[in-house]
């Protein structure tokens, strides 16, 4: 499968994003984090649609003029993965749910930890908005591995903090 990629910059840095022909892949903060079957099969695509469109759509949101994104997802991840994932997408701009949140609703209360695994493995931050998901108490864990405080510059972007 072929892949295109574009940069851009944004409030929480350089974005590195990824897309088929079918929807965006990834948006990554590091390019050492994209996947090697993607690297392998990728080449420049600044003027690509899909990848034109999610740069428009991510300024617009870094800019207070967008809360909701419209540009095509190709997610692909475990059954388990998908469903937290959908539940994600559910969350509205400006609010928060916890992990446990999150596992209830997907009817696997237990599931707490493998929800924040499921968190840690979206190749979509911001587009699925895995920022928007916070530890008991209101406490900021985790994102994107170890970069809590590109979570805290979105949900203080998205009013919450």
């Amino acid at each position: 499968m072929k892949f295109y990629y574009t940069e851009m910059d944004s409030a929480i840095g350089k974005l590195f994003l990824t897309t088929t022909n079918y929807g965006i892949t990834g948006i990554y903060f590091n390019t050492e984090d994209v996947p090697e079957s993607v690297k392998n099969n990728m080449e420049e695509g600044r003027d690509h649609p899909i990848l034109r469109e999610t740069v428009n759509q991510l300024s617009d949101y870094f800019h207070n003029k967008r809360r909701e994104f419209s540009v095509p997802l190709s997610i692909d991840g475990t059954d388990f993965q998908k469903a937290v994932w959908n539940k994600l997408l559910q969350i509205p701009f400006g609010e928060t749910r916890t992990y446990a949140d999150i596992a209830a609703s997907i009817q696997n209360e237990r599931a707490v930890r493998a929800v924040g695994q499921a968190n840690r493995a979206n190749r979509l931050p911001i587009l699925i908005p895995c920022h928007r998901v916070i530890g008991k108490n209101n406490k900021l864990t985790g994102y994107a591995g170890n970069q809590v405080d590109k979570k805290e510059l979105l949900l203080k972007l998205e009013g919450i903090l």
